[in-house]
């Protein structure tokens, strides 16, 4: 008589909770939308008991944090040294390009998010502070500073101007993003137009590069 085969021991697999599951709620926002999925959908989709699972993200805004923290640490791991001696705008547009690079395969899955967030007041509030973090870290990545009032009111600006960028992004569907790259130049130059004329008198010999500084 044959002998039974031993069952097989499970495969032991080192896992990373907050990576898979941020795949899944990337995964259900493009496929289903972001309002429409539920914690609870996140956690069967990455195949983990939802204690668990709020364990590392208590809400759906904790993982649009980390969606957020992501695309940020791609951003920066990617910094430009050559760089360093170009024009503060030009330093700013391709730190902001490297930006809609990193976003590029969670396309879907980021204007699911953006939607749902703009429709919910109190999400709405929460993506705000994460897309001003965003950009003050895109600021300091450029050599710009976020800092102080100053600093703050660039912050403010751009992230208006990636608000309004990301707008055209979504339609386009273009290898080379030359909508995305035109749309976000000339947010570029109205912001850097805007800061010359709003100049203070006693400023007007101040070299063109200081003033974009100061933007």
């Amino acid at each position: 008589m044959a002998k039974k085969a031993a069952p097989k021991k499970p495969r032991k697999t080192t896992r990373d909770v907050p990576r898979n599951v941020l795949d899944a709620a990337l995964g259900l926002a493009a496929l289903q939308g972001w309002r429409d999925t539920t914690l609870a959908d996140v956690a069967e989709a990455a195949r983990l008991p939802l204690g668990e699972v709020l364990a590392v993200y208590p809400s759906k805004a904790a993982i649009v944090s980390a969606f957020a923290r992501t695309i940020d640490a791609k951003v920066l791991a990617a910094d430009d040294p050559d760089l360093a001696g170009q024009p503060p705008r030009d330093r700013l547009f391709d730190v902001m390009m490297r930006r809609f690079d990193a976003l590029g395969p969670h396309k879907q899955a980021t204007r699911a998010i953006v939607g749902a967030t703009l429709c919910d007041p109190a999400a709405a509030v929460c993506g705000a502070f994460v897309l001003r973090r965003s950009m003050a870290l895109m600021l300091e990545a450029a050599h710009i500073g976020s800092t102080g009032v100053r600093g703050m009111l660039r912050v403010k600006v751009l992230a208006a101007i990636h608000l309004a960028v990301l707008r055209v992004w979504f339609g386009d569907d273009s290898d080379d993003m030359a909508r995305t790259m035109a749309a976000l130049d000339k947010r570029l130059r109205q912001a850097e137009n805007l800061v010359m004329l709003c100049r203070l008198p006693g400023r007007r010999g101040a070299a063109p590069e200081a003033d974009a500084e100061s933007a």
